[in-house]
């Protein structure tokens, strides 16, 4: 993380406004033809694996509630809306394909898929998997899958920070191995590095933004990923860039409320305080337990610090993240990666175990300075790129941050089920 940070202070140079570059927009044909036909007509159910590592899982990265699978489902269904398709994540952190062959037919052939999307490579460059022994799996893979009646994609991983166990001229060599065994065995290859790589080229920083760490994407990078993947399955374009966070936003927290159970909750004040009027209002026996995270006269570098030691720790049910404008950072790059880590750390590792909740300064803080505005655009920037919902103040909304607040999470109650 160090290391990132080091490579973020020398490589981030944001605009005040960022806009993701579409990527790879040119049309392609489909990659299979009576596929496309079942997806099109959806008179089919069409069934999707993505079989991969981390980047494929679901992790903090991302929200903890969904990664490019769900993503690729959402663009398949924007291009042939009567789809009746399918998607089941296989991706662990951590695998090879040597892992992916040890759980391939449970994982994937089991499901008895129509297509297999297989994406790996970060982790057999990061420990050593020969790249001879690399090839062999991947064409195993490409064999077992279509023995058992499923197509499959090929994928090149997202394109990366370079690291010491991750050099971009090692992976470079692997990604090529993946090109091979796609040219070689009429496999569809959707080369998201070459892609990101491409991005990166035309505008570094935005590519940036599309990363959680040096090797792992964003909502944002994910759904740039869905974009190519649905592009090589259909031979058509779409974009997830208005695709919001999922709802509902305090799935968790209504549950334990429902049970009748404590509502553990973290909040960086004036929240700590104004969370507890605001759920009492809508459930007078709401058991809570609200610990406030206190961040007052604390830089963004120490509030990350004690992020990374607080919240996974107490495992919470709910953790508001307000930091305010006066946490101070060395740099706007320091400010980009220490916003966007106290928020990783305020999730959990894997799947979402708790509801989080990122508040924006403006509310409790209207009257913002103009040399404000610039961050101001990134937080919100870098929360919509994290997958999480954000409760910041329309313009012209002169409520106070407890009316504000209330409404947030009321509309989100609702969202969620009507409390019986």
């Amino acid at each position: 993380m160090k290391f990132y940070r080091l490579k973020l202070k020398c490589l981030f140079a944001l605009s005040m406004v960022m806009t993701i570059p579409a990527i790879g927009q040119e049309a392609k044909p489909p990659s299979f033809p009576e596929i496309n036909k079942a997806l099109s007509s959806g008179g089919s159910p069409v069934k999707i694996i993505c079989f991969g590592d981390s980047v494929t899982g679901v992790y903090y990265h991302t929200g903890g509630v969904r990664a490019y699978t769900d993503m690729l489902g959402i663009a398949l269904k924007q291009i042939h809306p009567k789809a009746d398709v399918t998607m089941i994540n296989a991706g662990i952190s951590g695998h090879t394909t040597v892992n992916a062959l040890a759980r391939i037919d449970r994982d994937v052939i089991s499901h008895q898929p129509d297509v297999v999307t297989v994406m790996f490579g970060l982790n057999d460059v990061g420990k050593n998997v020969s790249i001879e022994d690399y090839r062999k799996n991947l064409i195993e893979i490409v064999k077992r899958c279509r023995a058992a009646g499923s197509e499959v994609v090929l994928c090149n991983p997202n394109a990366v920070v370079t690291t010491k166990a991750r050099p971009i001229e090692k992976l470079t060599k692997y990604c090529n191995v993946i090109r091979e065994v796609a040219k070689e065995h009429g496999v569809p290859l959707c080369d998201s590095f070459a892609e990101f790589e491409a991005m990166g080229k035309r505008d570094r920083e935005a590519w940036l933004m599309t990363l959680s760490g040096e090797i792992h994407p964003n909502m944002a990078g994910h759904k740039a990923i869905a974009e190519q993947l649905a592009r090589t399955i259909t031979g058509q374009t779409t974009s997830l860039v208005d695709v919001g966070p999922p709802r509902p936003a305090l799935a968790k927290t209504v549950e334990l409320l429902k049970k009748k159970a404590p509502v553990k909750t973290l909040a960086m004040p004036p929240y700590d305080k104004l969370v507890n009027e605001a759920l009492k209002s809508i459930d007078p026996a709401a058991k809570l337990e609200t610990t406030p995270w206190i961040v007052e006269d604390m830089t963004r570098a120490l509030i990350l610090k004690d992020a990374t030691h607080r919240v996974r720790k107490m495992k919470p049910n709910l953790v508001f993240v307000a930091i305010p404008r006066g946490a101070n950072s060395e740099s706007r790059e320091a400010f980009i990666y220490e916003q966007m880590w106290t928020v990783n750390y305020a999730q959990s590792f894997g799947k979402k175990e708790w509801d989080v909740v990122v508040i924006h300064p403006s509310v409790a803080e209207p009257r913002a300075d103009p040399s404000d505005a610039e961050n101001d655009a990134l937080i919100r920037t870098i929360t919509a790129a994290q997958d999480l919902h954000l409760i910041d103040r329309a313009p012209g909304d002169e409520r106070s941050a407890a009316a504000i607040l209330s409404d947030w999470i009321s509309k989100a109650v609702a969202a969620s089920a009507v409390l019986r």
